[in-house]
């Protein structure tokens, strides 16, 4: 493997912030990811694996190890019977194109994640959701290579722990497992109602009554289209904040004094509260600050964007002007969602 030297992270996430990765290698296979390890191991080298970087903030000082980015391909359908499908994604391809393979071939399963940014193997790690769909929901197995027992390993669905945008592999077992491939089950059956409420007002709206994936993902496209700015014109990190999640008596207390506050009850007796409208409530719809270069996207104020910050200290400066104002507005501290690395 070719180990490049002092490469500028900024190209490896999509915010296009922060500083150089000592090392920085591209695995193909599963046998490139064994030997970047031993190669750093033997230099006493921290190793983090990237996919597109749309969920990554680099530090200023870059990372004084080695990046190794997951280039890891491939494609492979397995018909059980009429209905149900199994396919082996590689943890390299991009997202986006492989929901819309399946589409086209007539899956069913994750359309609703259509126009999510990023790489296949970055999805369970952050559980990704949309639309009222988690890759929990489909995913079977995923093969990943441990690095305490330095072996390939595979993982079952209800081995990785997952939560609301979270598994295993962001808690307990943080950098421990590479991941090479995903196994998701799909279906053959079209997608029935009732749909997320944003889907449901945009078929009502357009006056669609009939469903298919590809009907949902033309949906899904149109609807993020039309809110969230593409990542590769527009530098940004998607939603930037988690969706707080309180209990019933806070939910109740804030309901009193702001009746219009969306949310959505969970199964727990909480509730998850909207940070979207947290924001915008804070005053922070379409802002732009002079001062950092960064803003707020104007139809999702949920979505930081770097017009022109020159660091990553210009980015954490403008997130936390938007934490302290909805703190102090509502009693409430929003959690980021990308991870800030370095």
């Amino acid at each position: 493997m070719q180990m490049l030297e002092n490469v500028p992270l900024s190209g490896f996430s999509t915010m296009r912030l922060g500083g150089p990765a000592r090392y920085l290698a591209y695995a193909t296979n599963r046998a490139e990811i064994a030997e970047a390890l031993a190669w750093a191991t033997e230099r006493q080298l921290s190793v983090i694996m990237i996919g597109g970087g749309s969920n990554i903030i680099w530090g200023d000082a870059g990372y004084a190890g080695l990046v190794l980015v997951n280039q890891i391909m491939g494609y492979e359908v397995f018909e059980e019977d009429a209905e149900n499908a199994y396919v082996t994604v590689g943890a390299g391809e991009e997202w986006d194109s492989v929901v819309a393979r399946t589409v086209e071939q007539g899956y069913s399963g994750i359309e609703y994640l259509s126009l999510i940014p990023g790489t296949t193997g970055a999805t369970p790690i952050q559980n990704v959701g949309a639309y009222g769909c988690e890759i929990k929901d489909v995913l079977v197995t995923l093969e990943a290579y441990d690095t305490q027992a330095s072996k390939s390993v595979t993982l079952r669905a209800d081995e990785c722990d997952f939560g609301y945008r979270m598994s295993r592999f962001k808690s307990t077992d943080k950098g421990r497992f590479f991941i090479v491939s995903v196994t998701l089950h799909l279906s053959r059956k079209n997608p029935q109602p009732p749909f997320y409420a944003a889907l449901e007002g945009y078929f009502q709206h357009h006056s669609i009554t009939s469903f298919t994936p590809q009907v949902i993902r033309d949906a899904v496209v149109a609807i993020r289209s039309a809110k969230l700015p593409d990542p590769k014109v527009t530098a940004n990190n998607g939603s930037f904040f988690f969706n707080p999640i309180i209990d019933q008596v806070a939910l109740v207390e804030l309901t009193d004094v702001y009746p219009a506050l969306p949310y959505w009850k969970l199964d727990d007796n909480r509730a998850k509260i909207s940070a979207a409208w947290l924001v915008e409530q804070a005053g922070f719809k379409g802002a732009q600050d002079k001062e950092t270069g960064m803003a707020t996207w104007p139809t999702q104020p949920l979505v930081l964007v770097n017009e022109h910050a020159t660091s990553t200290a210009d980015l954490l400066k403008f997130k936390q002007k938007i934490v302290d104002a909805v703190q102090q507005k509502f009693g409430i501290t929003l959690t980021q969602e990308p991870e800030l690395i370095g």
